[in-house]
């Protein structure tokens, strides 16, 4: 049976791969939704692609532009956070890959959740803001959370036949250890932003890259980790791999390690996403493991990369810390992608932002979206 789909965030790395994937994979996997952040032209070629029942384009501005570009067609042409969660939630898919970047992402997640659709959960900032309320949602609703972030998909799969926590020894997240995991500590303060973005292994958007060369980006994971598979943070490891060749790993009690291998192309998780429970055929290019010839691993060096022990204290003292540790880190990295803080004050405004918090005790939603906003404005005035 065809299995319908809604891609939130279509016009960005993720989202363009995911596209790749259903133009091989049709007629089983219609485009019934599409939205995208403000890239109406792109988001424009699209919908005369794929014909989707519903479109959305987050940012008001770019609204008029949609809807000249796609004047004649039958798509509904939606704007602003409503319309991106009424394509997640009203347009008839059975699953919604959820592909925005930043906080953005949490509401349209949460809409379709509730409305009973499974996720493809490609952007972490929802577990990581708000795991607790997200997964007590899919609970209720009987919504399938499927991981496509590559390491969180291959924990997944080195699960398969056991689910059970008290199986598990550890989680072993690896990563690539970024452009500088050899660069001394030393020369920190002169890099430059194109070294930040030039990453050794993966071709991915600019906030997640920087999110990588900080090592911010393992440790969301690790908060992502603890929510989606119900694992104490005092389980999750980070292990630096720099070739990238194995996406993570499960150990369990009896001393067996499970570990998914694969090439660095996000087609693979996201196929497995979109045709979970099966495999299919793909057109990636095949693993061949005597050509890499060794595979390295090494500890990640906490002392250059703060943001890792920062992401562990936020995600141990839960509630809105991480909702705060997400905010302060999205607005850094922006000021450091528009060059107004050098690549050592991004861990420096995230700490001083967690240092400055008073928690909440409401870890509802509301409050939850509180404490971004409060951190959000922390973190652009800290110095």
């Amino acid at each position: 049976m065809p299995k319908k789909i809604a891609i939130l965030g279509s016009t960005g790395s993720i989202g363009v791969s995911a596209l790749k994937v259903v133009q091989k994979l049709k007629p089983s996997l219609p485009i019934v939704g599409l939205t995208a952040y403000r890239n109406a032209k792109e988001l424009a070629k699209q919908i005369k692609t794929f014909k989707p029942k519903m479109a959305a384009i987050l940012d008001w501005k770019f609204f008029p532009d949609l809807k000249a570009l796609t004047k004649g067609s039958s798509t509904q042409i939606l704007a602003g956070e409503e319309g991106v969660a009424a394509v997640a939630a009203e347009s008839g898919a059975d699953l919604v890959l959820s592909a925005i970047v930043g906080a953005a992402g949490l509401k349209p997640t949460l809409a379709a959740i509730e409305k009973g659709k499974d996720i493809a959960l490609a952007n972490k900032e929802p577990m990581v803001m708000a795991g607790e309320v997200v997964t007590k949602a899919a609970k209720k609703s009987g919504s399938k959370i499927l991981p496509v972030d590559s390491e969180h998909c291959a924990i997944f799969q080195c699960l398969a036949g056991n689910p059970s926590p008290k199986e598990i020894h550890k989680i072993l997240l690896t990563a690539s250890g970024g452009p500088f995991r050899s660069l001394d500590k030393k020369h920190f303060s002169r890099i430059k932003l194109k070294d930040a973005l030039n990453h050794p292994t993966w071709r991915m958007g600019p906030k997640i890259t920087i999110d990588s060369a900080t090592l911010m980006n393992k440790g969301l994971e690790v908060i992502e980790a603890h929510y989606l598979f119900n694992a104490p943070f005092g389980k999750i490891d980070i292990v630096v791999h720099p070739e990238s060749i194995i996406h993570s790993m499960v150990e369990y009690i009896d001393g067996s390690i499970m570990a998914q291998l694969g090439t660095t192309d996000m087609r693979i998780p996201i196929q497995y996403a979109f045709t979970y429970p099966h495999r299919v055929e793909s057109p990636v290019k095949r693993l061949d493991l005597a050509q890499i010839g060794r595979l390295r691993f090494e500890k990640p060096d906490r002392q250059k990369f703060p943001c890792v022990d920062l992401a562990y204290e936020a995600g141990e003292k839960g509630g809105t810390y991480p909702a705060v540790l997400n905010a302060a880190n999205e607005v850094a990295v922006n000021r450091f992608l528009n060059e107004k803080i050098p690549f050592t004050g991004i861990p420096k405004i995230i700490s001083h932002t967690l240092r400055k918090y008073r928690p909440l005790t409401n870890g509802n939603l509301d409050g939850i979206l509180k404490a971004d906003r409060w951190a959000r404005e922390e973190a652009s005035n800290a110095r």
